[in-house]
């Protein structure tokens, strides 16, 4: 089909929907160090017109990666149910847009026809929606998952505690999940970030974090974000595992880049069903994050909105408990400013969503990039009004051993309050047990780490 369309007086033509997808996207660093991004907005904008009358049909049949070449493209078109398929391939892109903005079409028809999407497909409807578009639709949708507690259901936002430490200090990071803890931070999952990879390291952090969980009877998960290999080992050994975690990319040789593939995921997803503690059945952690497949030179020259969408095209075959995308931790080269950070987020939350998925967001950045906290705290606020299943909780809002600003475990809390949000219920019913909530509000044993250190709860 002919790509091209006049605007202000002067033709626009583009070579093929590679081209095009490229020069839809709105303004990313990464997409000009690729030399994919449109060279003015008037040329962005002749992008989208185009890209809102291109069928569907011809988006799954131009994937970024052909089928034969690439796992990941074999994952999403073998998933794609024809039924509903049949049903939408003639939408234009622009047709598919109005759907799911329509008022009479609630967050159960989002997900009716989310199986018959290719990423490509939404990956292309979330390039010509606007800010508050990507709010509202996102807002639509719950999609509601189950470990050891329940993510997801309206009226709640959860929290990761991410108690790192630079040097694994079990001490360290057990006086940073009490304090986390008591400020009701916890119930996506406690999930560590490990400095050293190896068995050793990451089973010691395993069993500590498990007893914390088991002393207080916490309804919550662990996690150690190692390399899924090092996991699989220490669950095959009979470490207690809650949730079993990679970072993934949208390419096959994004993934090889993590050491990753379809083949080692699905039996890392069968080790997980088979020896992970919780009754799940969702048993899965993934994140990723615009920019991490061109950061590997594995983007096959696509954009990097068009990559993340695959990932979540990955992700689903999986029925992730949680995915996160770690909006603005690679960088400047990649998220240069506030803008395309914000940007980034809510397509990320809403390409996630739309796809099935039990979405949360990772509201950072690296101290090199062009924004602050106050920008931080301004994009977690959009992204609750959008229904995200969960931030991270990081003591102080800033990592002592990733090296980044995040959320801190006062700005879920905050959230929640001005958003009138609840945690999971297991744990909300928790909270109100031990005596850090009466009513659902704070009581004086809030914000004091100390009333975990007898081992008993209220």
């Amino acid at each position: 089909m002919l790509l091209r369309t006049k605007l202000f007086g002067k033709n626009y033509e583009f070579a093929d929907i590679r081209v095009l997808m490229g020069k839809a996207n709105e303004e990313k660093s990464g997409d000009r160090l690729a030399g994919l991004a449109a060279d003015t907005t008037v040329e962005r904008a002749a992008a989208k017109i185009v890209l809102g009358h291109v069928p569907l049909i011809t988006l799954r049949q131009n994937p970024a990666v052909a089928y034969d070449q690439d796992e990941v493209t074999r994952v999403i078109d073998d998933g794609i149910d024809s039924a509903v398929y049949e049903q939408i391939k003639g939408w234009t892109v622009g047709e598919l847009r109005e759907f799911i903005l329509d008022d009479r079409n609630d967050g159960e028809r989002l997900l009716k026809i989310s199986p018959g999407l290719t990423a490509e497909m939404i990956a292309a409807v979330t390039k010509i929606m606007s800010n508050m578009d990507l709010v509202t639709a996102a807002r639509k949708i719950r999609v509601i998952r189950h470990c050891v507690n329940t993510i997801g259901e309206e009226g709640t936002l959860a929290g990761r505690l991410q108690p790192n430490h630079p040097t694994d200090s079990p001490e360290g990071i057990r006086a940073s999940i009490y304090e986390g803890l008591s400020y009701g931070v916890g119930d996506a999952v406690i999930g560590i970030n490990p400095a050293d990879d190896s068995y050793s390291s990451v089973a010691r952090l395993l069993d500590m974090s498990y007893e914390v969980i088991q002393a207080h009877k916490i309804p919550t998960q662990n996690c150690v974000l190692a390399h899924i290999t090092t996991q699989m080992r220490c669950l095959e050994k009979g470490s207690p595992v809650g949730l079993m975690f990679q970072s993934i990319s949208g390419s096959q040789k994004g993934n090889e880049a993590f050491g990753i593939s379809v083949g080692l995921l699905d039996e890392a997803y069968a080790l997980a069903k088979k020896n992970c503690y919780p009754l799940g059945p969702n048993f899965m952690y993934f994140e990723t994050g615009q920019g991490s497949a061109l950061s590997a030179e594995a983007h096959n020259g696509w954009d990097q909105l068009t990559l993340e969408a695959r990932n979540y095209g990955l992700a689903k075959r999986y029925d992730p408990f949680m995915v996160n995308t770690v909006v603005g931790f690679i960088g400047p080269e990649y998220l240069y400013d506030t803008n395309q950070i914000h940007r980034a987020g809510l397509e990320d939350h809403f390409m996630g969503k739309m796809s099935g998925i039990s979405m949360g967001c990772d509201v950072c950045y690296t101290n090199h990039a062009k924004t602050d906290q106050n920008a931080s705290e301004n994009l977690a606020v959009l992204l609750t009004a959008a229904g995200c299943n969960f931030f991270m909780g990081v003591p102080m809002a800033d990592d002592s051993m990733l090296a980044y600003q995040s959320t801190s475990f006062h700005d879920i809390a905050t959230l929640r309050a001005t958003f009138r949000l609840h945690p999971a219920p297991e744990f909300a019913e928790w909270l109100e047990s031990f005596g850090i909530t009466n009513q659902s509000r704070f009581t004086s044993r809030a914000g004091d780490a100390t009333i975990f250190l007898n081992r008993t709860s209220k």
